[in-house]
C-alpha cells in the first residue's frame, strides 16, 4: 500500500509541476504548496488510485506481511539455534537421505487440514533440496482412538515392514483426508492392502509393545517441546508452528544449511 501511495503522490506531483510551476527550476516549497493544494481540493485522489489497483494492493500487503513475519521468525530461529531439541527418532521411517544435513521432524495428524497443507509444502521442498533434507513423521493425532490415531498406528506398523510403503501410505492418507475422516478403518485397511502390506504381520505389530512405545514417545516428546497444536516442525533445531508458506519454510532450511 505504501508503494502505491507513493506512486499516487508521484502522479499528483507531475500534475502539480505542470499546473503550478511552469519554470524550469521548481523549488521544494513550490512543490509542497502544490501538493497540499491538490490534496486539499481532492482528498480522495490517493484512495481512488488504490481502489483502482485493489488486487495489487492486496499483493503488496501480503508481501509486507510475509516479510515482517520472516524477520520475526529469523529472530526466533537465532534463539532456537542456541538450544538442542532432543526427540526420539529410533525405528521411525525416514524419507530422504539419512545423513542429510537438515532433518525435518514433523509432529502431525493425518486428519488435520493444516497438516495436509503443510505436507504439500514439505513434499515440494524435498524436491527442491533432493540431497539436503530428511523427513521424520511423529504422531500427534487429535483423537488417538479416532481415524487419525488409527492411521498413525498403521503408518508405524507398515514402516516396520517396508519404509517405502509407509511413505506411500502417508501420501495416500493426506491426499484422501476426507475419505479417512468419513470412512475410517475400512479406508485405512484397504489402503494397506493395496500397497501389498503383509496384513497378518501388520495386525500383529499393531498390537505389539514396540508400536505402542513409539506412539507414547511421540506424545511425550511433544509435551516436552510444548507443542500446542499441529502441524509443528523441527528443522534441525528451528521451530516452525503451523502451515507456513513455502518461502518461509525455505528460509528455515536455508538458515540451517548456512549453520552447517
Amino acid at each position: 500500500m505504501k508503494k502505491l501511495a507513493i506512486a499516487a503522490l508521484m502522479l499528483v506531483f507531475a500534475f502539480a509541476a505542470t499546473t503550478y510551476c511552469g519554470a524550469e527550476q521548481i523549488s521544494n516549497s513550490a512543490i509542497e504548496a502544490a501538493l497540499k493544494k491538490i490534496l486539499a481540493d481532492n482528498p480522495n485522489i490517493i484512495l481512488d488510485v488504490l481502489r483502482q489497483n485493489s488486487e495489487a494492493v492486496l499483493d503488496i500487503a501480503q508481501q509486507g506481511s510475509n516479510l515482517r513475519r520472516k524477520h520475526n521468525l529469523e529472530s526466533q530461529w537465532r534463539e532456537d539455534m542456541k538450544k538442542d531439541k532432543k526427540v526420539r527418532l529410533k525405528d521411525r521411517p525416514v524419507l530422504g537421505a539419512k545423513d542429510a544435513p537438515v532433518q525435518i521432524v514433523a509432529f502431525s495428524d493425518f486428519t488435520c487440514h493444516f497438516c495436509e497443507q503443510a505436507s504439500k509444502n514439505v513434499e515440494a521442498l524435498m524436491k527442491d533440496y533432493p540431497n539436503d533434507l530428511a523427513l521424520v513423521f511423529k504422531h500427534l493425532p487429535l483423537d488417538e482412538k479416532g481415524p487419525g490415531g488409527l492411521a498413525s498406528a498403521y503408518f508405524v506398523a507398515i514402516g516396520m515392514q517396508d519404509q517405502k510403503k509407509a511413505w506411500d501410505f502417508y501420501k495416500t492418507m493426506f491426499a484422501n483426508r476426507e475419505r479417512l475422516l468419513s470412512e475410517g478403518e475400512p479406508f485405512v485397511k484397504s489402503t494397506a492392502q493395496d500397497l501389498g502390506v503383509d496384513m497378518k504381520k501388520l495386525q500383529k505389530d499393531l498390537q505389539g509393545s514396540k508400536l505402542k512405545a513409539i506412539m507414547a514417545e511421540d506424545q511425550e516428546d511433544a509435551q516436552k517441546l510444548g507443542v500446542e497444536g499441529t502441524p509443528y516442525f523441527l528443522v534441525n533445531n528451528l521451530v516452525i508452528r503451523g502451515a507456513l508458506p513455502r518461502e518461509l519454510f525455505k528460509a528455515a532450511i536455508d538458515m540451517s544449511l548456512a549453520k552447517k
